[in-house]
């Protein structure tokens, strides 16, 4: 009688990223992935059912039996080069049977020698046999990391994939080089070896394979009865260890994709012009300057053109000439046309999907046009003073105004504006003399005084 360990081995699948990989896991993707569910749902309930039938199997001593998995979703970049370097060194260290990458990934983001260096240490690698499963809904090795499929000791397909468009390497001939092959032309073609749609067939089907001179033991048979009650025999993995990118490392990882890193610095940028018009700094300014770094770190890995990041930021100076005007008028055309330039120009080969381009396009001028003046009149708004009523008024400089700055009026704050020759020092009174848009014109209190006597 076979004695059951009192550790339950618990699947974990990491579901792969559909068509636009990651943008369903930043804010205002929601509608993507509803629209998206009708196709997920069948798939996803598969894979959990086969899931949930593979585990309380045995666990072998010393866990020798064990097989790791890690999950490399979306582009090969800099983060995600270092953590299969280091999964592989922890694989070794565990003594696992094998290393999987589930991989699901558009391309490349590393230099040439660093994505060859990485292939070597796939290659070179022979304390452990390293397999690739490219698997999840429509999974893809393309560009770049279908580099890991030429290089992996046994490669696994599941349904709907495309393995291919790999860079050339040079004089060596590799058929992975300008061809795109669907999974059942890459298994005719020998490119992959095992047909596995689910995960947990890839590791039964890798017992009793012999890699890197030894013979691989990563499941049991045990009879099951199936849906008709007819007794059939069936591979159980002996067990399954996940691993995957830790909170910071996923944030800069996530930030690679294209349409992320926009979203990013399109979201720093805003929160930046609505704290520079709401005089002083909280939380928005917080989270604009943490979406802005994740931003500019995505920009950083991506092929970013200089000219669409100047188109952007020509884009929210425009927005924010009329903001200070109070209305929109020929900046807020400028900033519109920058803005649509700026995102269909911004990236040199990745590129950010036009309904994306659009949805943050309209998003973005409906927050400069109408959301900025009302939040900013909301934020200075008093219940005493109305704009008109307030010329005339007695204040305080905030902080010092030369020419501009902040001054406080019945106790609210409000951006200010003074003569450069009268500059106003910060705790002096003023005197609030006339009102653009919104912005304050205001005069020391002496200098004004004077000017009534007189």
């Amino acid at each position: 009688m076979h004695e059951f360990s009192a550790y339950k081995v618990r699947l974990r699948r990491l579901v792969g990223s559909f068509g636009f990989s990651g943008v369903r896991r930043v804010l205002a993707v929601g509608l993507l992935s509803l629209a998206a569910a009708p196709l997920l749902a069948p798939s996803a309930l598969a894979v959990t059912g086969a899931l949930k039938e593979t585990v309380r199997a045995q666990e072998p001593e010393n866990l020798k039996n064990f097989v790791d998995v890690i999950d490399v979703n979306g582009y090969i970049d800099r983060v995600m080069r270092d953590f299969i370097v280091d999964s592989i060194d922890s694989a070794v260290k565990n003594k696992s049977q094998a290393l999987i990458i589930q991989l699901n990934s558009p391309g490349s983001l590393l230099s040439d020698n660093e994505l060859a260096a990485l292939e070597a240490k796939i290659r070179n690698e022979h304390r452990i046999p390293i397999t690739v499963w490219v698997g999840g809904l429509n999974a893809r090795a393309k560009g770049g990391a279908a580099r890991l499929v030429s290089v992996a000791d046994l490669v696994g397909v599941s349904r709907f994939t495309k393995i291919g468009n790999a860079p050339s390497r040079g004089d060596i001939d590799d058929p992975l080089v300008g061809r795109l092959y669907s999974n059942e032309q890459a298994l005719k073609a020998e490119i992959a070896q095992v047909d596995a749609p689910v995960l947990v067939q890839f590791v039964g089907k890798l017992d009793g394979k012999t890699l890197e001179g030894k013979v691989l033991e990563t499941a049991f048979e045990q009879k099951v009865k199936d849906g008709k009650g007819v007794e059939v025999t069936i591979n159980r993995p002996y067990g399954v260890r996940f691993a995957k990118i830790g909170l910071i490392q996923r944030l800069l990882h996530m930030a690679t994709n294209p349409s992320i890193a926009y979203l990013f610095v399109l979201i720093g940028l805003s929160l930046f012009v609505f704290e520079f018009f709401t005089g002083g700094i909280g939380i928005a300014a917080v989270v604009g300057l943490m979406a802005f770094v994740l931003g500019v770190s995505g920009l950083g890995n991506l092929p970013t053109r200089p000219i669409g990041v100047v188109l952007l930021l020509v884009a929210m100076l425009g927005f924010s000439i009329d903001i200070q005007a109070g209305t929109p008028r020929f900046w807020t055309g400028i900033g519109c046309v920058s803005l649509v330039l700026g995102s269909l120009l911004l990236f040199d080969g990745p590129r950010v999907p036009i309904y994306w381009v659009a949805i943050m396009t309209v998003l973005v001028v409906l927050f400069m046009v109408n959301g900025m003046p009302t939040m900013v009149r909301t934020r200075f708004a008093t219940p005493t003073i109305g704009r008109e009523a307030m010329i005339g008024e007695l204040g305080e400089a905030k902080d010092s105004v030369s020419p501009e700055g902040v001054v406080t009026i019945n106790g609210a704050p409000w951006r200010a504006r003074t003569n450069r020759a009268t500059p106003i020092a910060a705790g002096e009174p003023v005197r609030v003399v006339a009102i653009d848009g919104l912005l304050l014109e205001v005069e020391p209190l002496e200098g004004a005084a004077k000017e009534h006597r007189g």
